[in-house]
């Protein structure tokens, strides 16, 4: 992984903390989660063991303030950090995001008693944290969803459901939007709901093309009590809360492609410098060291601009919502991209388990549609174009 060491040339050349944190997060991604990878997607198991060992890392909260165990680190240094855990395992990575994703949330929008009362065990990883807003009726469309929430005495009462959602039924905190009010985004609320609320369960486990280390349910709300004070912010803020995250949750997502198709290149170049045909190694043939230049170019562009954009998000730039978005459409489909032709360069091997690059095709695939799909990640470029 050393050309992720030296990216980034001239404006994104990293400084020495960063490289600190680059290394640090490679270090543990080698040893506790490359072994590891695929008897994990072999078996579907959830590896919250080693998931909870991230937290003394500092993992727990990467852009959490450190009053309640945060790191209070960049968007810039989050992303060094799940593209490092992404080249061992991209699951185990956006799994990591999503904690972060939710823990954030509580961070920025709850009240001081909030964020003592449930940051420094997100943060510490003692406990787990998903997120709560697709829907079986509202994926891109994140606006019309229908779970419901109503004020009774002192607690709110939610029904409904949620679809897709990492970590459901492992996870021990739930930051889930519901609806409190009329139709459309002003209608939205955002609640803090445990695992053990009463009227919470979950479906049964999907069974998905890839990302088998992390269990994907449905959470479902019957009646299920939360209390009132576990309401962040107030009533209607929920649509702002749900947006004011995907920004940083589309570059993990691309930083996540971004390692991943690091990995698949590196297992590409290996293999290409063993495998002989016609009396050579195939690294040797023209056509081939053209799709290995190209592959390489396309990754250091992908990476970037995605360094540009997390950069962008740190200094909260007037158009950061617009280039996160370019970025995790561009890095998302370049990172599948890859990964797809260092499949090809393996050939029949490639589609083999134990080489690990089938796996990083099905896992890089979905990274297309999260956080919002690369079809509303153009429609989002496109508005603020035509709007200006």
């Amino acid at each position: 992984m050393d050309a992720a060491v030296d990216a980034g040339a001239g404006q994104f050349e990293l400084n020495e903390e960063q490289r600190a944190i680059q290394q640090m997060a490679q270090a543990f991604a080698a040893d506790r989660v490359a072994p590891n990878a695929l008897d994990w997607d072999k078996a579907k198991h959830f590896p919250a063991d080693v998931i909870r060992e991230t937290g003394p890392l500092g993992l727990g909260g990467i852009y959490v303030r450190d009053d309640v165990g945060g790191s209070a680190l960049g968007r810039l240094d989050a992303v060094l950090i799940f593209e490092a855990l992404a080249h061992a395992d991209p699951a185990f990575s956006s799994f990591i995001s999503i904690h972060n994703m939710a823990a954030s949330m509580i961070d920025r929008f709850g009240s001081d008693e909030q964020r003592q009362r449930f940051l420094p065990k997100l943060t510490s990883m003692e406990w787990l944290a998903s997120y709560c807003l697709t829907e079986p009726g509202s994926g891109s469309d994140a606006a019309a969803l229908k779970t419901r929430a109503v004020k009774s005495g002192g607690d709110y009462v939610l029904n409904g459901a949620k679809q897709f959602i990492s970590g459901a039924g492992d996870s021990d905190i739930y930051v889930v939007m519901a609806r409190t009010g009329g139709d459309g985004p002003k209608g939205i609320s955002t609640f803090v709901v445990p695992k053990d609320a009463p009227g919470l369960s979950f479906g049964a486990n999907e069974h998905k093309m890839g990302w088998h280390m992390q269990s994907t349910r449905q959470v479902i709300f019957e009646d299920c009590k939360v209390p009132a004070e576990n309401l962040l912010a107030a009533e209607g803020a929920g649509f702002g809360i749900a947006m004011a995250g995907l920004d940083g949750g589309r570059l993990n997502i691309a930083a996540c492609s971004l390692g991943g198709a690091q990995s698949a290149l590196d297992k590409a170049l290996a293999y290409t410098a063993e495998r002989k045909a016609f009396g050579s190694k195939i690294n040797q043939f023209q056509a081939l060291q053209f799709k290995l230049a190209d592959m390489e170019t396309e990754l250091q562009a992908a990476r970037i601009f995605l360094y540009a954009a997390a950069s962008k998000l740190d200094r909260k730039a007037p158009d950061a919502g617009k280039w996160s978005a370019m970025a995790k459409r561009f890095v998302t489909d370049i990172g599948f991209d890859i990964a797809n032709q260092a499949l090809q360069l393996h050939g029949g091997y490639g589609y083999l388990h134990d080489y690990g690059i089938e796996k990083l095709v099905r896992d890089l695939r979905v990274h297309q549609i999260l956080e919002g799909t690369n079809e509303i990640m153009r429609v989002i470029i496109a508005r603020t174009l035509i709007g200006r």
